[in-house]
């Protein structure tokens, strides 16, 4: 079985985010803002407020007011916000969400504190949204896109901006730091600037990180900018007779559902939310609807932007095609289902792919040309590759394993019906 072409993807979730957009309330002051764990490598501990202290922390978490990151010697973390801009932690650093809010008209204003370490910041700027980031005894507030890098420590603070001009507010006073320029500022409140920048040791990390989103974030026309890039790496969206435009991941196979791995975990106000454990499992689980289809097995439909689902939403007429979503009760601790949550996204340098496995285990960017190798993988049940060194996320146009392609630039042969993908996968038994 094919499925049919995906070409017009674009103009039905444009149609889709029309109505979204005229449906979504207006939020006085609120503090409803659900942002993202995006990528976790290493040794990453979150603090929620659940009274547990610090827990470990894995992909697919949101990130909401007043919790608190720090990353272990080899961990690093991406943040994504709901416009597609991005905060990353390098090793041995601490932040706190201090303010995530949203004002009445709509607009999102986030604060966040930097009280060790260092930190990459790519503020898109797109939306009228502000944010302010505090470190040592500076503050910078953003309105317009930046892209710089923040350091800070005990006695001394370090800016290196790479786009934008960005204002700096201290003690002493307000200074502007331009482009490709680099300000100090000392333990007596005095700071000096200098052109150039000096190269970082992540600096490759960042810049990767930047070009997975934009190459994977093209098209999108949803109301929400996090979470698309992993949908148009990870898997594909077809056109299905009688139900449109929808998305399934790559490396689905007889016996999967998309609630089979995962976490359950707790945020005080939220009560528990459902985590998947899988490095595209964002949007899918916090928007839309998944449909169990005859032939074609689990997809998820766009929509439903104006409500932030805590339990993902599903339909099957068939109950054996879908693990029980069941909250816990009685505790604050995360629960794990089948096998948890990814407690990190970093890839081995050959990777084995088998059906079922629906993309875990491959970190972003490490292999090129997923709906290739998923045709291979429909074909054998399984298939090797080489992937991107650790620690070294290559930009797609640069990854190893397959030649090159750009995302959706055309018609792609469909996978395989589900029948014909191999062993089913065996994800383990759920905890509750």
């Amino acid at each position: 079985m094919s499925y049919p072409s995906r070409s017009k993807f674009g103009l039905f979730l444009l149609a889709v985010s029309a109505f979204a957009l005229l449906t979504i309330p207006a939020l006085a002051d609120s503090q409803a803002r659900i942002v993202r764990l995006s990528d976790v490598q290493g040794r990453v501990q979150i603090d929620k407020n659940t009274g547990l202290g610090f827990e470990n922390a894995f992909l697919n978490l949101p990130v909401t007011q007043g919790v608190q990151l720090r990353t272990g010697a080899n961990g690093r973390a991406e943040i994504e916000f709901e416009d597609g801009s991005t905060l990353r932690l390098a090793p041995n650093s601490v932040m706190q969400f201090s303010t995530l809010g949203t004002n009445d008209a709509g607009k999102h204003y986030s604060a966040v504190d930097l009280t060790e370490g260092m930190a990459y910041v790519n503020w898109l700027g797109q939306s009228g949204d502000q944010f302010t980031l505090n470190f040592s005894r500076e503050k910078i507030t953003l309105e317009r896109s930046a892209h710089f890098r923040v350091q800070t420590a005990t006695d001394v603070a370090k800016l290196a901006v790479y786009k934008g001009n960005v204002e700096v507010e201290g003690p002493s006073g307000k200074t502007t730091v331009p482009k490709k320029q680099t300000a100090n500022f000392d333990a007596d409140d005095k700071y000096t600037l200098a052109k150039g920048i000096e190269e970082a040791p992540l600096d490759s990390w960042d810049k990767d990180s930047i070009v997975y989103h934009d190459q994977y974030a093209k098209n999108n026309s949803s109301p929400y900018g996090y979470g698309f890039s992993d949908l148009n790496y990870y898997g594909g969206f077809y056109n299905v007779p009688g139900y449109g435009m929808l998305w399934q991941p790559y490396f689905t196979g007889v016996g999967w559902d998309p609630f089979m791995d995962g976490a359950w975990s707790f945020y005080p106000g939220f009560g528990y939310t459902f985590i998947s454990a899988y490095p595209w499992g964002w949007m899918p689980y916090r928007y839309g609807n998944w449909m169990f289809l005859p032939g074609y097995g689990w997809m998820w439909q766009p929509g439903a932007w104006n409500s932030w689902a805590t339990i993902p939403h599903y339909t099957s007429a068939n109950t054996v095609h879908v693990h029980s979503l069941v909250a816990p009760s009685g505790t604050v601790k995360t629960v794990a289902v089948g096998r948890g949550g990814s407690l990190s996204t970093v890839a081995p340098m050959r990777l084995t792919v088998n059906a079922g496995s629906a993309g875990l285990g491959i970190a972003r960017g490490s292999v090129n040309n997923l709906h290739h190798l998923n045709t291979q993988v429909a074909k054998n049940g399984f298939a090797q590759v080489h992937a991107a060194p650790q620690f070294a996320t290559s930009a797609p146009h640069s990854s190893p394993g397959y030649s090159a392609s750009a995302p959706h630039s055309s018609p792609s042969a469909a996978p395989s019906s589900h029948s014909s993908m191999g062993s089913s996968h065996s994800g383990g038994t759920s905890h509750r």
